[in-house]
């Protein structure tokens, strides 16, 4: 996020009060299996953009939107719920030339694990995705699309994610109109593509993707919104089968009231030990301190028999 939308926010968060009323939690049936408030005393710990978690959700590799990823270790208890975390290194991205990205150049967004090690990223501030083949090593940018240019700089690249066939896909937060589809850019056989797009519906605005166990598409879309005399953070997700050249069957897979979770702009789709197909959301903080970040979860399917 930019400093000038960041103030934006502040703004907008004091003007309305606080996001986390309990009240506004009380109208939704869908209730997270695990809520987790996640802290830590690093001052470059916050803002955390995309999240993505190893198998049986035991271990992480986070983003900020300051340019740093984080790994680490996640303990969980008995229900499989989140009972701690713990970050093994924080490190900052590099640019190509192997030395710190230019201020202008942070606002990283989206992440996408690799199947051979390393990751991919996208960034919002100067749209544009580069890839990591050794997470400490050199980024190696990818070809730029020609619409990467006129996206604004808090409205273009914030989702990512990576097919099972090593396809990449990425999702500008805004469409250009609020009738307007958003574009899904497609990275394969080296050029990108935007034959896919998903349909626009109310005021979400997409955030986050990565593709489920299920082989399908899931997209976290958030929006800000006035909610009696208060303003509030609301999340919803969707999934989609990708079939050639379109994205379909879209599936409503849950919706928080305003004021329920934070800014939640990472996402994880994973299949847990008894097959339940789960999904871990991050909300990034935007280094405000009376917002918070939080990792919750929520099982979007019934256990598979063995």
């Amino acid at each position: 996020m930019s400093d000038r939308s960041r103030l934006a926010l502040i703004a907008g968060l004091a003007a309305g009060s606080l996001l986390w009323l309990g009240a506004a939690a009380g109208n939704s049936p869908e209730i997270p299996h695990s809520a987790y408030r996640w802290t830590d005393d690093d001052p470059r710990f916050g803002g955390i953009s995309a999240i993505e978690l190893g198998p049986a959700g035991r271990g992480f590799i986070a983003l900020t939107d300051r340019g740093d990823w984080l790994h680490g270790t996640i303990r969980r208890d008995d229900t499989g719920a989140i009972a701690g975390v713990a970050i093994a290194g924080i490190q900052a991205l590099k640019g190509p030339d192997g030395g710190p990205l230019p201020p202008k150049q942070r606002d990283s967004e989206g992440l996408a694990l690799l199947p051979r090690g390393g990751f991919v990223v996208s960034f919002e501030g100067i749209a544009r995705v580069w890839r990591y083949p050794a997470p400490h090593g050199p980024a190696h940018p990818l070809p730029r699309h020609p619409d990467f240019a006129q996206m604004g700089i808090n409205s273009a690249l914030e989702a990512l994610a990576i097919g099972p066939d090593g396809t990449l896909y990425t999702i500008p937060e805004r469409s250009g109109a609020a009738d307007r589809p958003f574009p899904v850019y497609r990275f394969r056989k080296g050029v990108w593509d935007r034959d896919l797009s998903i349909p626009r519906d109310g005021a979400f605005l997409p955030v986050a993707a990565d593709f489920g166990p299920d082989g399908r598409l899931y997209v976290l879309e958030r929006s800000f919104t006035p909610w009696r005399g208060f303003l509030g953070f609301a999340s919803r997700l969707r999934s989609f089968a990708l079939m050639g050249d379109a994205l379909t069957d879209a599936r409503p897979e849950m919706q928080s009231p305003p004021g329920r979770h934070d800014n939640l702009e990472g996402l994880s789709v994973w299949r847990d030990a008894q097959g339940r197909i789960v999904a871990s959301m991050v909300s990034d903080d935007n280094f405000i301190r009376f917002q918070r970040t939080e990792i919750v979860e929520y099982r979007l399917g019934a256990a598979t028999a063995d």
